[in-house]
Order: structure tokens, then sequence, then C-alpha cells
């Protein structure tokens, strides 16, 4: 397990939900790795009950300190997901233990502008639907970062690669619902 790094100090709006501060957190974490990177899943813990529950983990990952402004939430990374492996169906075998108060994932992908969807071709295998977006002209290249909770709250943060700063991440609850689904499902008993 690894832990994520403090947002820097002008980090996100102090009015952000916990769940939009963990968004945001892991977005500046994802985007100092740079791009082209693979799905990275990441346990979402009370920073309180993690102090209380477990000091040495909490010391190990930075949360210590009394000096320490951290957030509610505390994002730690999990194992790497299996390379060739479709998510929906790494997703479906992950169960979380109590502790962990939600989850968040960052994935990179091509989209298109509503205006190209129009111009897809019908029939195409999702092979060959990858292959055409990939080269399309208005092809955009995003990082998505969807965090959920297991009271069902949602967050999610867009970063186009053509737009790479922070300022220019949009968030929103419902920016990718799909993940979002996928990723409340491993909630589910």
């Amino acid at each position: 397990m690894l832990s994520m790094p403090n947002v820097s100090p002008s980090g996100p709006p102090m009015a952000a939900s916990p769940l939009t501060v963990a968004v945001l957190e892991i977005d500046e974490y994802a985007a100092g790795l740079g791009w082209d990177q693979p799905a990275r899943l990441f346990a979402l813990v009370d920073t309180a009950k993690l102090r209380a529950q477990e000091p040495g983990l909490a010391a190990q990952l930075g949360l210590d300190s009394p000096e320490s402004t951290t957030a509610a939430l505390t994002p730690i990374e999990q194992e790497e997901i299996p390379r060739g492996k479709a998510l929906d169906e790494f997703l479906a075998t992950i169960a979380w233990p109590d502790a962990v108060a939600g989850c968040a994932m960052t994935v990179e992908r091509l989209m298109l502008p509503p205006s190209a969807e129009a111009s897809v071709p019908d029939g195409l295998s999702d092979a060959q639907l990858t292959k055409w977006v990939a080269r399309h002209p208005d092809r955009q290249e995003v990082r998505m970062t969807v965090a959920v909770l297991r009271d069902g709250a949602r967050e999610s943060a867009v970063r186009l690669r053509e737009k790479d700063s922070s300022s220019e991440v949009l968030t929103g609850a419902g920016l990718v619902p799909g993940l979002a689904e996928a990723l409340a499902a491993t909630f589910e008993s």
C-alpha cells in the first residue's frame, strides 16, 4: 500500500467536501506521475479513524504529525491493477474491509466530442471502435478520477491532456457515471 502526498497549500477550495478534496488530491498525484499511466485504484479511509486505530500506519503515511493538516479522507493506493484484464472484470473481484470508507480510481481514455459521435461507423467491434477513435482528429486524451463512498456519495475529476493544469480540472458527481457505478458495486455484498 502506498500513501498519497498531501495536496499543495494552494490545494482544493476550503468549501469542498471531503470526497472532492480526496478526488482532487488523487488527480494531483496522478498528474505528478505524467501521462500514459496505467489505471490506479485507491482505498479511501477516514483519517481520524486511521490515526486512532492504526497509529503505526498513520505514522508511516505521515499523518501523525500535530502540524499536519490532513483531509478527512486519506487515499491509499492499492496494488497495481493486472494488465490485460478488463476494468469491469477486475472491479468485480474486489471486496473492501469495513475500515474502507470508499474507493477511487484514475484511468486515462480517449474521448470524442458529442459532435463526432454521430460519425461513428455502424457495426464496429470494440477493438475496431478503439482504433477508429484513436485515429479521429477530434479525439481528446483525458484522465478521469472517480471516487465513491459506501453511503453512495460520488465525485469525479476530469483533466484534459491538452489543458493539463490543476486550474483546468473539471469536477462533478456525474461526470463519469459508468465508472462510478462499477466502483460503487465493489461495496455491495
